[in-house]
C-alpha cells in the first residue's frame, strides 16, 4: 500500500469485514508508520485495482530473537474462499524471510471452520495456547456478537520443513488415523451439524476429536444460544485436553456428512 487511497481504503475494509460499529479499526497512520519499522502493511487488489483484502503485522523480540505478530488478515465479502488470504500470507512470508525472521505469531477463532482450514492445512501452522475473550467480548463485531473473541495463538515457523511441505500441497498429518477416534465434543444430531453440541467424560486415548460447525456465523444468526453454548462447551474442552498435554494435530471436514473436526494427540 503506498497512496492515500489506499489506506483510506485499508480501514474501509476492515469495517466492511467486521462491521461498520467496529471500535478497533487499525487507523491508516498507525498501518504507514509500522510499514517505516519493518512491519508489513499490504493489500491485494483485483484487475480494477479495488483492494480486496489487507494483512498487517509488526515486528519484535521473543527471547532475544525477532519474530513477527500477524495482527490482522482482512478478505473483502464473497471472495473468502477464492486464495486471497493464502496469497497474502505467502507474500509475508517472503517478505519475513528476507529480513531474517523465521517466526510469526497471530490468532484465529477455533470456531471458524474456514479459518481452521487455512491455517493448519493450507499454512502448517501450530497451535500453541488458547485464550478465552482475547479480544473482549466482541460486542462491537458483527462477526463476534454474541460468541465473544475466544482465540487460538499459533505459531507459523516459516522455514521449517512442516511449512515448506504443506505450502507444497503434501500431507503432512495421518488424518485417517483419527476418523475412527472418540470424540470429546460433538453434535447431538449427527445429521444436522450445527445443532446443539455435548461435551463427554475427560477421554483417556492417545488420540480424539473435537466436533465444531462447519459455519459458526450461520448457526449464530439463525440460533444464537446454540452459537453460545458450542463456544462454552469446546472453550471447555480445548483448555482441558491442552493443559493435560494433547496438542493440536490436524482439522478435517467430513466430506459425506459436512462435520467439521479438529483431531488432538497425546504427547508422548
Amino acid at each position: 500500500m503506498e497512496s492515500s487511497e489506499d489506506f483510506r481504503a485499508f480501514e474501509d475494509l476492515q469495517r466492511e469485514v467486521w462491521g461498520q460499529n467496529l471500535s478497533e479499526v487499525v487507523t491508516a497512520s498507525l498501518a504507514q508508520i509500522v510499514q517505516k519499522i519493518g512491519g508489513i502493511a499490504a493489500g491485494a487488489f483485483d484487475a480494477r485495482g479495488t483492494m480486496v483484502g489487507v494483512v498487517f503485522g509488526f515486528t519484535g523480540f521473543s527471547h532475544g530473537r525477532p519474530v513477527h505478530w500477524s495482527h490482522m488478515l482482512a478478505v473483502k465479502n464473497g471472495l473468502r474462499d477464492a486464495g486471497v488470504g493464502r496469497k497474502l500470507k505467502l507474500y509475508q512470508r517472503d517478505v519475513l524471510l528476507r529480513s531474517g525472521i523465521k517466526e510469526v505469531y497471530w490468532t484465529y477463532d477455533p470456531l471458524v471452520a474456514r479459518n481452521a482450514h487455512l491455517n493448519l492445512n493450507s499454512l502448517g501452522v501450530e497451535v500453541s495456547e488458547y485464550v478465552p475473550d482475547m479480544y473482549g467480548a466482541g460486542e462491537d463485531s458483527d462477526l463476534f456478537r454474541g460468541i465473544g473473541t475466544d482465540r487460538f495463538i499459533v505459531v507459523w515457523k516459516i522455514d521449517s520443513h512442516h511449512v515448506e511441505s504443506t505450502l507444497a500441497g503434501e500431507q503432512t498429518s495421518d488424518i485417517s488415523s483419527f476418523v475412527a477416534s472418540p470424540l470429546a465434543v460433538s453434535t447431538i444430531d449427527t445429521v444436522n451439524p450445527s445443532s446443539l453440541s455435548q461435551m463427554t467424560e475427560f477421554l483417556r486415548s492417545p488420540l480424539i476429536r473435537i466436533e465444531i460447525p462447519p459455519d459458526i456465523h450461520v448457526v449464530r444468526d439463525g440460533a444464537p444460544a446454540v452459537a453460545a453454548e458450542w463456544r462454552q462447551v469446546t472453550r471447555r474442552a480445548f483448555q482441558l485436553y491442552l493443559a493435560a498435554g494433547y496438542h493440536v494435530s490436524g482439522f478435517y471436514q467430513d466430506k459425506k456428512t459436512n462435520r467439521c473436526f479438529y483431531c488432538l494427540r497425546a504427547k508422548k
